[in-house]
C-alpha cells in the first residue's frame, strides 16, 4: 500500500486536521457527498475532513483497493444512530500528495444527517466563511 494511503487511513478516520494537511497537494480537490460544489485548496479540504473525523462514529476502511495513484478505500461508519457506508475515491500525484478526494457515500438518509452535522460543526468555525466564499 502506497505510504500516503496508510498514513491518510490512520489520520482521516480521527480528524486529525494538523496531520491530514501534509497529505494534501496544494490545490487538492475534495468533492464530499454532501455539497455541490468542489472545495480546493490544502487549508479548508484538511479543515473539513477533521471536522468528518469528529462527526463520524465507530469510522473504519473495511476494503482498500487500488494501486500505483489510483485508490479506492471502502468504509463503514455512524453518524448519530444511522449506519453509512462509502468510498473514498483517491488520487494521488507524482510527489505521493493527494490531488483529488471524492466521496460516495449511501443511504440517502444517513448522507443528509451528516450534511446537518457538518453544516452544525462548521458553523462555529470562523474559517470556513473564508473557505465558502472562495468556493462563490
Amino acid at each position: 500500500m502506497h505510504p500516503t494511503i496508510s498514513q491518510m487511513m490512520a489520520v482521516v478516520a480521527e480528524g486529525r486536521e494538523d496531520e491530514i494537511a501534509p497529505l494534501l497537494a496544494e490545490e487538492v480537490q475534495f468533492l464530499p457527498p454532501t455539497y455541490w460544489k468542489t472545495w480546493v485548496g490544502r487549508a479548508p479540504v484538511a479543515a473539513v475532513l477533521g471536522h468528518v473525523g469528529r462527526v463520524f462514529e465507530g469510522f473504519r476502511y473495511r476494503r482498500v483497493m487500488g494501486q500505483g495513484v489510483d485508490w479506492a478505500l471502502e468504509f463503514e461508519c455512524k453518524i448519530g444512530a444511522l449506519d453509512a457506508v462509502g468510498v473514498d475515491l483517491i488520487t494521488l500525484d507524482e510527489a505521493g500528495l493527494i490531488v483529488r478526494f471524492e466521496v460516495a457515500m449511501r443511504p440517502l438518509k444517513s448522507v443528509e444527517a451528516l450534511r446537518a452535522a457538518m453544516n452544525a460543526a462548521v458553523a462555529g468555525d470562523a474559517r470556513f466563511l473564508a473557505f465558502r466564499s472562495a468556493l462563490q
